[in-house]
């Protein structure tokens, strides 16, 4: 997703690591050198470590793997819309990355009334010497990378007085300056601003039916920094420093599911969510302002559910909740080219493969629901597979059929990446 993001991101981990969602800078561009071309018939595992249930993906900065699961005896396979309860303990793993080995872990007891209630959706957030991870019932806290120890913790439901949404805390929290921003939810707290050090709110704004689960996007637009918010009722923008609203445009997304982020394009903002609610939206250049030119369009853009979309060279590549993968340009939202692939010959819903660019090609690694990894090329023209291999074996359950629904990080010319049963590193040095 080669989002154009003014991120103010001061980690001290290296390029080549993967500290937080979508990579260091959260855009889903893998920039090392040195890897295969072409992907052997079976993986050459580096190392494999047993975890519990989770969709969160691994984070990876410092010579530290990071990764959070749920522990649970209940049975956690439930599908779409069913609230499920189950008791147990979420637990977040730091390994040593070359070994695999356990160097700490942190755990609090957690009970889910959340559907799909595997485990965290949130990907850990590596800034320095500290590392925060967000479980799916609202849990927050910032640890210390060395030994694990708690510098704060806090619940987001008990905090800002609400309930966690049908499919959990799935947002991804975002480090600006001094800030944590994070989707909590609650009257006037729909995104809170939070001291990274401390825990302690800087500011608070928005009220939405439901949390959401995009997560937020810093961009610059009319010379003016603004920090993009997708709820259930809205995208919004509001100033980044003190959470004042800059402008707000209707949106209303069906069972609260609004997952990707917004993608920017010039002065165009794109976003989709299940049941054809896309909206796309025209940002002033003189002053933070916006208006909506299309929303709803059955046969624009896309409804985004698992996978990000990725912005190359204007277009935007990504999979519709139909379970195509479609290639379509802005303004128009009319679609280029289609297909099931690389997922098969025939559509299945709410199908996900996870897109990642090779540095500035037009190579992507493909990590599919079915636990291949896919080499693959996108163009205006067409979606072309190179080559794939047999990764992870799918532990979990979605619309009748086996699924791995868990963004992998790449890192050190290496994929790491869990089902719920292992997480596994991957050598993909040439």
């Amino acid at each position: 997703m080669l989002l154009v993001l003014s991120v103010a991101w001061a980690s001290t981990a290296s390029a080549d690591d993967w500290p937080q969602w979508m990579g260091p800078h959260r855009d889903n561009v893998w920039r090392e050198t040195g890897l295969l071309e072409t992907l052997p018939a079976s993986p050459k595992y580096l190392w494999r470590i047993p975890v519990a249930g989770g969709y969160s993906g691994p984070a990876v900065a410092n010579g530290k793997v990071y990764v959070t699961d749920f522990m649970t005896n209940e049975n956690v396979k439930t599908d779409n819309f069913d609230r499920k309860q189950a008791t147990g303990t979420e637990r977040i793993l730091c390994l040593d990355e070359t070994t695999g080995k356990e160097l700490w872990s942190q755990k609090w007891p957690e009970t889910y009334g959340i559907s799909y209630p595997a485990g965290p959706r949130s990907t850990p957030l590596v800034h320095g010497d500290q590392v925060y991870v967000q479980g799916a019932e609202g849990f927050l806290a910032c640890l210390k990378t060395q030994s694990g120890d708690y510098v704060w913790k806090k619940n987001l439901k008990d905090v800002y007085k609400t309930k966690s949404a049908l499919w959990g805390y799935a947002s991804q929290p975002l480090i600006d300056g001094k800030k944590l921003i994070v989707i909590a939810g609650g009257e006037g707290s729909h995104c809170v601003a939070l001291n990274k050090d401390t825990g302690e709110e800087i500011w608070r704004t928005g009220t939405a039916t439901e949390q959401g689960y995009s997560p937020p996007l810093l961009i610059e637009q009319a010379a003016v920094r603004q920090l993009i918010l997708c709820s259930p009722d809205a995208i919004y923008s509001v100033d980044p420093e003190t959470g004042k609203p800059l402008w707000s445009q209707a949106y209303q997304a069906d069972n609260g599911s609004i997952i990707m982020t917004p993608i920017r394009s010039k002065n165009y903002l794109f976003a989709g969510g299940f049941n054809n609610r896309n909206i796309l939206i025209e940002m002033a250049t003189d002053k933070p302002e916006a208006k909506t030119l299309w929303r709803d369009q059955a046969k624009r853009g896309l409804s985004s559910i698992n996978v990000q979309p990725f912005l190359m060279d204007g277009l935007i590549y990504g999979f519709d909740q139909a379970g195509d993968l479609r290639c379509f340009e802005l303004p128009s939202g009319q679609a280029l080219w289609s297909t099931p692939k690389p997922l098969g010959d025939r559509k299945v819903g709410s199908g996900t493969v996870f897109l990642v660019r090779a540095g500035e090609t037009d190579r992507f690694w493909m990590f599919a629901e079915t636990g291949d990894l896919i080499l693959g090329q996108l163009s205006p023209k067409a979606f072309t597979e190179l080559s794939r291999m047999h990764v992870l074996e799918p532990t979990n359950t979605a619309f009748g059929r086996d699924v791995v629904w868990c963004a992998p990080a790449f890192a050190n010319r290496k994929m790491f990446v869990r089902n719920d049963r292992e997480i596994v590193c991957v050598d993909l040095a040439k």
